[in-house]
């Protein structure tokens, strides 16, 4: 492995100039590395995360990132927030905004942007679920509490691996804090974090060994859902009836399914990016819940200054054939409940990427693309703005959260009658999962297709969207269609993955 390490002494001493965390990193010759092996030897301790994409759930994208070992850790739940640093500090405080004071402690620590590095090179790494919401707009009908998840969670990394698909090099880097104005001092600490890696990179014990997956397999596990099947019927016919009455356009309502297993978050991550790949993977671990999850759709993205919002709406099963597929596509675009659909998403996107864009700056691209995912297609458009000057990337994500695509419109009606006729808090599905790096770009997806972990079960959300002329029992279909995919993960993951 190389020990040559980026950047030069004068460069880092000219960027040390700009910010206080200056990225240091190597390029390694580990052509027999992969992004799942080297989480396996990073991940230590009860923080890590490990992010990879499937550009349009066919192409690999150009980055998977790795990290483990955080720095700091910002947890809220409710108006508590939770503040760890690695070194066992720690304090608890009562908030008001605790998406604003997230944004005040990324502040503390402004990152230079190096050439060689992705956009992602060390930053705040986590979910902020569905209702973090209620920091902002007031939803009296709070539904139970059944699982005690935290409502924002996030971990700052100084240190990760990165892996650069189309250079085929693996960079491992370390943000050197200069603060302090010993910058030898602060270069050799992060020399010693990418030796650290190094080393953990380099060990073979990480339990992974080459297996034979038979991915026809596609038994049922063992569920258990929030609805009754005539429970949802008659969900849906309430939200119906808001419709007609004027209340609402649209609205998301969602059955939460649950079943219990002893699978590791990682092997169910295994098996889910070999039956559902989608240009969002994650595997996100902390102390109170493990997330697992395909997200096929952007929540919000903010970089060059650009934030972007791509709203996914209407959705087919694939065909089994090429034929069937494109019958499917062409039936779906002709469908005037899924086109309507859409158009209500777009308009709400628009909305919102308006909310911190530059007057005049709103542009709308990709109008109505079929995009294939492995067991569905949908279809998608793109909504871009220029960030308006002063506001971060926090504040954009608080302006799409959550998505019209998991919620309705009017969004805050919608979220009202969700509130009304869904039994639990949403938690994680239905919110961000993603990065804030520290120099101020930002990449998250909505938690969909996403399997959450807690305590020996194993929960699958999944939604449908409801407008006026929706059938019950089609919309409990497509929840039900939408969750094939992570269980037959889980049952890959219990019968021909699992590791003692």
């Amino acid at each position: 492995m190389s020990r040559t390490s980026n950047p030069s002494e004068d460069d880092f001493a000219l960027y040390a100039k700009k910010a206080r965390f200056v990225p240091v990193y190597r390029q390694l010759t580990a052509d027999t590395l992969t992004p799942v092996t080297a989480y396996a030897r990073m991940a230590q301790g009860k923080w890590a995360f490990l992010f990879e994409s499937v550009v349009g759930g066919e192409k690999i994208g150009r980055y998977s990132f790795v990290g483990s070992q955080p720095f700091l850790t910002v947890t809220a739940i409710g108006q508590t927030m939770f503040v760890e640093t690695q070194d066992g500090g720690s304090r608890e405080f009562k908030s008001q905004d605790p998406l604003h004071d997230l944004d005040v402690l990324i502040a503390d620590y402004k990152s230079v942007a190096v050439p060689g590095l992705p956009v992602f090179s060390g930053g705040a790494v986590g979910f902020a679920g569905y209702d973090v919401i209620r920091y902002t707009e007031h939803l009296p009908n709070v539904p139970k509490d059944d699982r005690q998840l935290p409502d924002l969670c996030f971990a700052f990394y100084d240190q990760m691996v990165v892996f650069d698909h189309i250079r085929k090099a693996v960079l491992v880097v370390a943000l050197a804090d200069t603060a302090s104005g010993d910058l030898p001092s602060a270069r050799a600490l992060a020399e010693s974090k990418l030796d650290s890696m190094c080393e953990r990179l380099a060990s073979r014990s990480d339990g992974i060994s080459l297996q034979d997956i038979n991915l026809a397999s596609d038994p049922a596990p063992t569920i258990q859902s929030n609805f009754t099947q005539d429970g949802f019927h008659a969900a849906v016919e309430s939200c119906r009836e808001y419709i007609r009455a004027g209340d609402i356009f649209q609205v998301v309502i969602s059955q939460r399914l649950a079943h219990q297993s002893d699978a590791s978050p990682l092997d169910v991550y295994r098996a889910l990016r070999m039956v559902n790949p989608s240009p969002f993977m994650f595997l996100l671990n902390t102390p109170d819940v493990d997330l697992v999850g395909s997200s096929p759709e952007i929540m919000v993205r903010v970089e060059d200054g650009k934030t972007t919002i791509r709203p996914l709406a209407g959705t087919r099963k694939r065909g089994s054939t090429e034929g069937e597929d494109e019958a499917l596509a062409a039936e779906l675009l002709a469908d005037p409940k899924e086109r309507a659909e859409h158009v209500m998403l777009i308009d709400l996107a628009r909305n919102d990427v308006g909310r911190v864009a530059e007057s005049g700056s709103v542009h709308l691209t990709d109008v109505m693309v079929v995009e294939r995912y492995s067991h569905v297609m949908h279809i998608t458009s793109n909504v871009y703005g220029q960030l308006r000057h002063g506001l971060t990337a926090i504040e954009a994500l608080r302006a799409g959260l959550p998505a019209g695509t998991v919620s309705g419109a009017p969004k805050v009606r919608a979220m009202e009658i969700i509130d009304e006729v869904e039994p639990h808090k949403r938690g994680p599905y239905g919110g961000a999962v993603g990065y804030i790096d520290f120099t101020g770009s930002m990449d998250t997806c909505i938690a969909l297709r996403t399997l959450v972990m807690k305590d020996g079960v194993i929960y699958i959300q999944a939604g449908a969207g409801i407008v006026a002329d929706s059938i019950p029992e089609m919309e409990y279909q497509e929840t039900l269609n939408k969750a094939r995919a992570m269980l037959k993960a889980i049952h890959i993951a219990e019968t021909q993955l699992h590791r003692k």
